[in-house]
């Protein structure tokens, strides 16, 4: 009864979860997706330290608001607390992931933005993909997963960030954050996130002293695919 309950729900969510090792995003355990049905007031989440090829429906973890596992005989994510922070503070998202794709996490360790530098990214968002700073050694010391939602809402609150238009973050030494509405949508801002971060990084090898394109040019792709105005694929 209780596996009819959820079962909606963890298919999709191991769904998304496999799609984070089709997309090559991550290897072995690394990496996870979560949904949340606010309705219901449930979270689902992949297991920590278990590998994709033995991930099944069965295995994802089913937790309240709270945390408290309402389902699964398993322990969730690592990052659990991450993803509820986040879930708490932003109410317009629904699910998240987290990966360790190669580029993205490479951005992350040299505690940059990633800057506009084509289309590719102004398709996607008008802004630089923001990277945190590194965490503090007391907030690495204490509730260090928890801290590490407090570390992305505080960074898009300081810069202005709008978690509704820059829908992926880097935290500082540590990789890749995504979300979006649902999990195909977090997925693929996890998928173009890395691209982004592997074009930008040929991009600045090719020429060290490459500037952001125009901003009449970045306005021009994000408005074709975003807006009341755009025209970009079938109507």
């Amino acid at each position: 009864m209780s596996l009819n309950l959820y079962s909606d729900i963890k298919l999709r969510c191991l769904k998304a979860n496999l799609n984070i090792r089709s997309h090559n995003l991550a290897i072995f355990t690394f990496g996870n997706v979560s949904l949340i049905d606010r309705e219901k007031k449930i979270i689902a989440i992949k297991p920590s330290g278990v590998p994709y090829e033995e991930l099944d429906e069965e295995k994802i973890v089913i937790l309240d608001l709270e945390g408290n596992i309402i389902e699964g005989t398993l322990n969730p994510s690592s990052d659990t607390k991450t993803h509820i922070y986040l879930y708490q503070k932003w109410g317009e998202i629904n699910s998240i992931c987290h990966t360790h794709s190669t580029y993205a996490v490479g951005w992350s360790q040299s505690l940059q933005d990633v800057t506009v530098y084509g289309t590719t990214h102004a398709d996607h968002l008008t802004k630089d993909i923001p990277c945190t700073s590194p965490m503090e050694d007391s907030l690495i010391e204490g509730n260090y997963e928890l801290n590490t939602g407090v570390q992305i809402v505080n960074h898009f609150k300081y810069h202005k960030l709008n978690p509704k238009e820059v829908k992926m973050c880097l935290v500082g030494s540590h990789g890749p954050f995504t979300w979006g509405n649902n999990e195909i949508e977090s997925i693929y801002n996890s998928v173009v996130l890395e691209e982004i971060c592997k074009m930008a990084f040929i991009t600045r090898n090719i020429n060290p002293e490459v500037k952001r394109i125009k901003k009449t040019l970045i306005d021009k792709h994000y408005k074709r695919k975003h807006g009341k105005d755009s025209y970009y694929g079938q109507k």
